[in-house]
């Protein structure tokens, strides 16, 4: 709801995974680094580097990016180009997703780097840009092993490039379209996950229609010499404001968006996370990708346990790490993101469950902290995705 009251018995939203880096890491800074702080914002290390937590408040940059347009600095993400003959082929050894054939060029699929036995390694984007030509992002956090577990797997013929000379800029909310077509013209022909190459300023970056938050909205790759330029022309526009982690964790949560090492793990499936459709049709029916057995008999059967959103009663919201429970008290599930959602105006949930749980409406148990809470299986996004989809 757009005109939710920011009132003092709303609780504000808290960073539910924001990390520090670990002790022997001194956290990296980045391209924007300054940038943030004389905006004011907050800065706390997150997978590895010094982010913005917030600026005006998580409530207030939560509904701003649902009503307006929010600017996120997403620069912590691995931005890789996989190139060379061969390219399709070899990705698809590690993904279970259909790229050639099956993908036109400049065309994004979200897909999963899968374990032999079909855990989660890390859930990615990838752009098929031109034969042979495979743009990838990744998890922040795992990047580093992402990169590792990939040249493992690809041939000589085949390259990869982290492009550590790059910023990643996520422009998200209804305004988005608005606000951007202002400073790099045309990005408005494109509809939900198409991407295409514009210059602006003398500079080539890659532009997506896609995001985390759920909204319509633009991920922008940038080098980062000219990302604080860019940044500044976006924060021009009447409808932009910089968004920090804050509204990002609580902005994603709304949608149903997992994140990986909290909802996704090497330990958890595809079927088991409720990404099926990260599965295409052509490679189910081979069985020819990573932990396809595994998968394939879960997706027959039903896992053990499945990804489902909960309504928390009450205010209080449940955190990561909360049990599930069952009438006798034992523990059967957990929680792997909560908090309080500003849009729908109560607490909410992600959670593993057993599958005769997982049913829409099933009354659900959680204990964390000596207290005890009632929820109840809702269907996932808790707020509509307004994704900009037409024919392509």
């Amino acid at each position: 709801m757009s005109d939710l009251p920011l009132t003092s018995d709303l609780p504000e939203p808290s960073v539910l995974n924001v990390e520090d880096a670990p002790d022997d890491l001194e956290p990296q800074l980045l391209p924007l680094d300054a940038w943030h702080r004389a905006r004011g914002g907050r800065m706390v290390a997150f997978a590895g580097y010094m982010m913005p937590v917030q600026y005006d408040g998580i409530m207030a940059e939560h509904l701003w990016t649902r009503d307006s347009a929010g600017l996120f600095d997403v620069s912590h993400m691995g931005q890789l180009t996989v190139s060379g003959e061969g390219t399709e082929a070899a990705l698809e050894a590690m993904l279970p997703a259909a790229i050639e054939p099956g993908l036109p060029f400049d065309q994004a699929r979200y897909s999963l780097l899968l374990t032999t036995s079909g855990g989660i390694l890390d859930d990615l984007m990838l752009t098929r840009r031109a034969e042979g030509t495979v743009y990838l992002v990744v998890n922040g956090a795992t990047k580093y092993d992402d990169v590792a577990h990939m040249l493992d797997y690809l041939p000589d013929e085949v390259t990869l490039n982290l492009m550590e000379d790059h910023a990643l800029l996520a422009l998200q909310g209804p305004k988005a379209v608005d606000a951007l077509a202002r400073v790099v013209p045309g990005v408005e022909a494109m509809v939900f996950m198409q991407g295409r190459a514009f210059e602006w300023a003398g500079h080539e970056l890659w532009i997506s229609r896609s995001g985390y938050t759920g909204e319509d909205g633009f991920e922008i790759s940038v080098p980062a010499e000219a990302a604080e330029a860019l940044a500044d022309a976006l924060c021009a526009q009447a409808e932009v404001k910089p968004i920090g982690l804050g509204a990002r964790d609580s902005l994603r949560l709304e949608a149903g968006l997992p994140l990986y090492g909290h909802d996704l793990d090497p330990e958890t499936t595809p079927v088991m996370a409720d990404l099926g459709f990260a599965l295409s049709k052509r490679r189910r029916d081979a069985a020819d990708f990573p932990g396809a057995e595994r998968i394939m008999t879960e997706r027959a059967s039903g896992p053990v346990v499945k990804r489902v959103g909960l309504l928390v009663e009450g205010r209080q919201p449940v955190r990561e790490g909360a049990a599930v429970v069952d009438a006798d008290g034992s523990e059967v599930g957990r929680v792997t993101s909560g908090g309080f959602a500003p849009t729908v105006g109560h607490p909410i949930a992600m959670a593993y469950v057993p599958l005769a749980m997982a049913t829409p409406g099933t009354a659900i148990t959680l204990a964390q902290r000596g207290k005890v809470h009632h929820a109840t299986v809702a269907a996932m996004p808790f707020v509509p995705h307004r994704y900009v989809r037409g024919a392509r």
